[in-house]
């Protein structure tokens, strides 16, 4: 049985007036456990809606989702999602250690051994020494790996990720890849990634899907076949890192200027 499967998945909003808007287009696509798959396309071709829809926090207007062959109509308790605007989800008011907790208060996880996951959670995404700074205390790219240690505080089976390092610098960036990464290997979570940006999906996935403009359908699914572990240099470097990365741009490019 697949974890995660996902069907003719459609959705379309209805506007002022009655027009609607078909922003997702019969997608579907299956997912195993422990696997790292990103999606990537233009921009506003609907790549977070279809994560949203996959999370059950909007529904499709058609098609299904199921998880471990359960179709879902809400929030699964197993699924986790991390959105871009981090500085908007963490709490002004707890700490970094208070905040990772909150994954686990959720569960009604408040015991000694709670507070030593989220402190080891915290170690692992680097952040260790900071555990009673506030959010406002902290850069962009810290923030953000207090939202992941958060989420993954929950215990997901699966982590949904939405362009979650489109708002830091590009040095940051590539630091969050490595430590997703390195989380990701040593939690065994299977991870959804929504990204714009080509390489970085290469780099980070074992699968990907190349979404068309909207309404967002798929172009194509690709299996990556690079070594792990990766490296920001000689995974970047290698020629068959570049054929897939213009493999991609060619099909995105071609969609575009249709």
């Amino acid at each position: 049985m697949r974890l995660l499967e996902v069907e003719r998945l459609s959705k379309s909003y209805r506007q002022l007036g009655g027009e609607s808007t078909l922003a997702v287009h019969e997608i579907s696509f299956q997912v195993d456990k422990e696997e790292f798959v990103s999606f990537v396309g233009p921009s506003g071709c609907g790549k977070s809606t279809l994560l949203m829809c996959i999370a059950g926090l909007i529904p499709p207007s058609s098609g299904t989702v199921k998880v471990k062959g359960v179709e879902i109509n809400g929030p699964p308790p197993n699924l986790v999602l991390v959105f871009q605007e981090y500085n908007k989800s963490l709490f002004a008011w707890r700490s970094v250690l208070g905040n990772v907790l909150f994954g686990l208060e959720v569960k009604g996880d408040s015991s000694r051994e709670a507070e030593g996951r989220a402190r080891h959670l915290i170690s692992l995404v680097g952040l260790e020494g900071f555990e009673r700074h506030y959010p406002w205390e902290l850069s962009g790219g810290m923030q953000q790996r207090v939202a992941i240690a958060r989420a993954l505080a929950y215990g997901p089976e699966v982590l949904l990720m939405d362009e979650p390092f489109g708002s830091v610098d590009a040095l940051t960036r590539l630091e969050l890849e490595d430590t997703l990464l390195r989380l990701w290997k040593e939690l065994k979570t299977t991870i959804l990634f929504v990204t714009h940006d080509i390489e970085e999906s290469i780099y980070l996935s074992d699968k990907i899907c190349v979404l068309g403009r909207r309404p967002s359908r798929v172009l194509l699914r690709m299996d990556i076949h690079l070594d792990r572990p990766r490296n920001q240099l000689s995974t970047r470097s290698d020629p068959k890192f570049v054929e897939l990365r213009n493999e991609i741009y060619r099909q995105i490019s071609d969609e575009t200027i249709k």
